[in-house]
């Protein structure tokens, strides 16, 4: 991660510091620079990319949806903002290590195993990082956990762009933690790690858009995921369903999810909506989210 700490701060954050954070007259300095470049190297990707998916590809229909929260964007926005700084502070001591060396991070393929590697290394990242998060997302999920860490992030319940990263930040954290424990494990050149710090962030985004491009049996799309956060305790897995169908937590997309107009239809809504309702009153108790449709608006 020392190319990313070089790039933000001679670009951005040199500036920033200085005008947030000019140097105060202490032997050391607090916030350290790798909290502030974790921080603001997250929030442009988020940003970024969750803006860029919201303008053209979120279908704004979900809007009308009878369990889209009242001001859900905005609430998203702000429990993102929230979070990130203090997973930034939280994964700062593996980005400090990393930048020192302790790692497996290496510069060229000379350094690293060989050429073969510098292709093996990508699908070998999403292999143990996705089952790592599946068994992890399965722990949040757990009765004792869930209400105080995973709960915030299933407050919506048809989430948009900006959902992608609105988590209580140790939740975010927990299912990160594997992304940042790889490079401490397993050799990976350092340019390869930027961009898939960068894919990971946009496979985030990519699956809360509601947009269910195809029903893959092997990828863990967006049509997965909208599975989970209506169904709660099924689809797990970040990037495969493997894990999952080992697990016995797999659910299948129906083929109405892939159809735009019966997805967005009201009748398929109110029938959903029932499977729903049974699931948050089992798992949650009592529903206290505020709902915006003004035909189903609904207040707990």
């Amino acid at each position: 991660m020392d190319v990313v700490l070089e790039v933000v701060d001679t670009f951005i954050a040199d500036y920033a510091y200085s005008y947030f954070h000019p140097k105060p007259p202490a032997p050391y300095d607090f916030p350290s620079p790798s909290n502030s470049t974790d921080t603001i190297f997250g929030l442009l990707v988020y940003f970024i990319v969750a803006t860029l998916s919201y303008i053209f590809i979120f279908d704004k229909r979900t809007f009308d949806h009878p369990r889209f929260i009242k001001n859900q964007v905005r609430l998203e926005i702000i429990a993102a903002n929230k979070a990130m700084p203090v997973m930034a502070i939280i994964t700062a001591p593996f980005f400090l290590l990393e930048v020192r060396g302790y790692g497996k991070l290496y510069d060229t393929t000379e350094d690293g195993p060989g050429l073969w590697y510098n292709f093996f290394q990508f699908p070998l990242f999403l292999l143990f990082t996705d089952f790592c998060i599946y068994w992890a997302h399965r722990w949040l999920h757990h009765r004792l956990v869930y209400k105080y860490l995973h709960k915030l992030h299933h407050k919506w319940i048809m989430p948009t762009p900006f959902a992608s990263h609105a988590f209580h930040p140790l939740d975010g954290f927990t299912q990160s933690l594997p992304y940042h424990i790889f490079p401490f494990i397993f050799p990976l050149q350092k340019m390869a790690y930027v961009a898939l710090f960068v894919f990971v962030n946009l496979w985030s985004v990519m699956i809360h858009d509601g947009e269910y491009l195809t029903n893959n049996p092997v990828v863990n799309g967006a049509a997965c995921h909208s599975l989970h956060h209506s169904r709660f305790e099924v689809n797990y897995g970040q990037f495969f369903t493997g894990f999952d169908r080992m697990g016995g937590t797999y659910l299948m997309p129906e083929q109405w999810m892939f159809e735009r107009n019966m997805k967005m239809s009201e009748g398929r809504w109110k029938k959903e909506i029932e499977k729903v309702d049974e699931l948050i009153e089992e798992i949650e108790g009592k529903d206290n989210r505020t709902y915006g449709s003004s035909s189903t608006k609904k207040t707990q």
